[in-house]
């Protein structure tokens, strides 16, 4: 099978990889999405269910919960046990606080800090605490998953997908692609020949069609493609170019970076990420502006949208912005 441009082939792989995370999270830093997710034991209820449709976690989870909560509640252990939890094996008390680390010292009871993501998980607790200005123990404090091979404890539960939901996913984003207004003339233009481009769409369309991923009604309904069926960003409504997937997003004047790798089009999420909701999923991903995806964070589109009307309302009031109508008038 033909290949797709080197840049585009990689954002599409990258998809199916969560977003980074620095030395000082639990987090793992781009892994794949169907790792071991970390579930803070507040969220026990609603994160604790695989997707629809699914019955395991692929890795496996590994529950958190705060020293305050599991020390300071009575009869916690039969609590825990009738959830079907029991700490070292799926769970893990998580030092973020200075505070905690003083009170209910890990070390001082004997314990050692997890090891592994499997059962078991070789240790009772992990540590992220960071460094204070305070001149006696404000050091940095990682204790757990922070050797090169084993750093992060896992991922974030949101960011959760199984290798199939990954595997369709990457195939409607790539659709997605081939329905931008240039999409053939931009693949010449990086490389593919015209017969490549002919046997990779037809092979992209053979695949989707096999996982029903080309539902035109849906793709419209979740704002990922036209009437007319081409590409468009999520929020704006903008048809999309495919010259968004390799070109650098423009920088201000006296501002620019020489190393920026942030292209014009992203991964957007149609429904907002939030623990108790796969949003890794078909249906719900499509490629957006760069700055849409700024706007939007975590908000979601629809809350995005009701700002940004009151936002242009509040101009009009007072007097910045003119309506086209009476403008136009």
């Amino acid at each position: 099978m033909p290949k797709l441009p080197h840049l585009l082939d990689r954002k599409i792989y990258k998809t199916g990889q969560t977003r980074g995370a620095d030395d000082d999270e639990i987090f793992q830093n781009r892994v794949g999405r169907n790792s071991t997710i970390l579930i803070p034991y507040e969220y026990w209820g609603v994160a604790s269910k695989p997707p629809e449709g699914e019955d395991h976690f692929e890795s496996g989870f590994i529950v958190l919960i705060s020293p305050q909560r599991y020390f300071k509640t009575e009869n916690m252990e039969e609590t825990l046990a009738s959830q079907g939890l029991k700490l070292g094996e799926n769970m893990l008390v998580f030092y973020e606080r200075r505070e905690d680390w003083k009170e209910f010292n890990p070390e001082t009871q004997g314990w050692s800090p997890a090891s592994s993501r499997l059962l078991p998980l070789n240790g009772k607790y992990v540590a992220r605490i960071s460094a204070t200005t305070a001149l006696d123990t404000g050091a940095i404090i990682r204790r757990g998953f922070t050797t090169t091979s084993s750093k992060g404890a896992g991922i974030r539960p949101y960011e959760y997908a199984s290798k199939a939901t990954i595997h369709k996913c990457r195939l409607q984003l790539e659709a997605l692609f081939w329905l931008c207004v240039d999409a053939s003339e931009v693949a010449y233009r990086y490389g593919m020949s015209v017969a490549d481009v002919s046997c990779r769409q037809e092979y992209n369309m053979r695949e989707c069609e096999k996982y029903g991923l080309l539902d035109l009604q849906q793709l419209v309904s979740k704002r990922l493609i036209s009437k007319n069926g081409k590409t468009i960003c999520p929020l704006c409504l903008e048809k999309v170019s495919a010259l968004g997937f390799f070109s650098k997003v423009e920088q201000a004047e006296g501002r620019s970076v020489h190393d920026l790798t942030i292209t014009q089009l992203n991964l957007f999420h149609v429904e907002e990420l939030r623990i108790g909701r796969y949003g890794h999923r078909q249906y719900n991903l499509g490629w957006g502006h760069h700055h849409c995806n700024v706007v939007v964070k975590d908000s979601g589109i629809d809350e995005t949208l009701i700002w940004m009307t009151d936002v242009v309302d509040r101009n009009i009031d007072e007097g910045y912005i003119v309506p086209k109508s009476k403008g136009a008038s």
